[in-house]
């Protein structure tokens, strides 16, 4: 039901990943290559990234909407000079019935961490959450997510799986250092480039050294290294 990117690796300019990609972001969200489900993305945006010069440590600075991506020229103008080690980015379609407003456009925040959520869960099955910002059910999600911990995310996803058969989680974190992402009923894929790693819903270009990442599994990106591991679940 969206598209996300994340990035870690050397500073790059945001508008690299989101805008200047022949298939990034911002074509994605009217004319996506590899999305299963939905048309396009055009029920908001958002950007999470965390700058080297920031005196308070590590907190991620956020950019986020409730329009279409390709109609911000405000952001377009300033996104190629905004530099980042660590970047998480989305573009949204909203699920039925869930609202379309910036709160509910990821990424979500909980301390150091970005989080993003593509797919679909029924709110039902989930728990009473703290601090979630929205009422959808990304929202929702990812605040439980926030609540059990990161280390627990391959847990977390079986277990709501279990509770929602249906569910499409695919999840991708970010903390400034570290990325996280699950591959659960949507696509995924891995490109490492000299300076970096990036991890997207589907390849920003025709680049072959684009890799899919097979479906249930957790992905780990530290120090460019990258570990997969299969998730269980029913």
């Amino acid at each position: 039901m969206c598209r996300h990117l994340g990035w870690l690796g050397d500073p790059v300019s945001v508008a690299a990943l989101m805008l200047d990609p022949p298939s990034g972001l911002l074509v994605q969200s009217y004319a996506p290559r590899r999305q299963k489900h939905g048309l396009m993305n055009a029920d908001g945006w958002g950007v999470g990234f965390y700058a080297d010069t920031d005196e308070a440590g590590v907190v991620p600075r956020r950019w986020r909407s409730a329009a279409p991506l390709w109609g911000d020229v405000s952001f377009a103008s300033v996104a190629p000079v905004l530099r980042s080690r660590c970047v998480v980015a989305a573009v949204r379609s909203a699920s039925a019935g869930m609202p379309i407003e910036a709160s509910a456009s990821a990424p979500f925040t909980d301390g150091a961490w970005l989080l993003s959520h593509n797919g679909l869960v029924d709110t039902a099955v989930l728990p009473p959450a703290r601090h979630a910002e929205s009422t959808n059910d990304s929202a929702l999600l990812a605040a439980l997510i926030f609540d059990r911990g990161l280390d627990a995310l391959g847990a977390t996803i079986a277990a709501v799986a279990a509770d929602d058969p249906n569910a499409r989680l695919n999840i991708l974190a970010a903390n400034g250092s570290r990325l996280l992402a699950t591959t659960w009923g949507d696509t995924l894929s891995l490109l490492r480039r000299p300076d970096g790693v990036v991890l997207a819903s589907e390849p920003y270009d025709d680049d072959p050294a684009w890799q899919e990442i097979p479906d249930r599994h957790l992905v780990d990106v530290v120090d460019m290294h990258v570990t997969l591991t299969p998730l269980k679940g029913p």
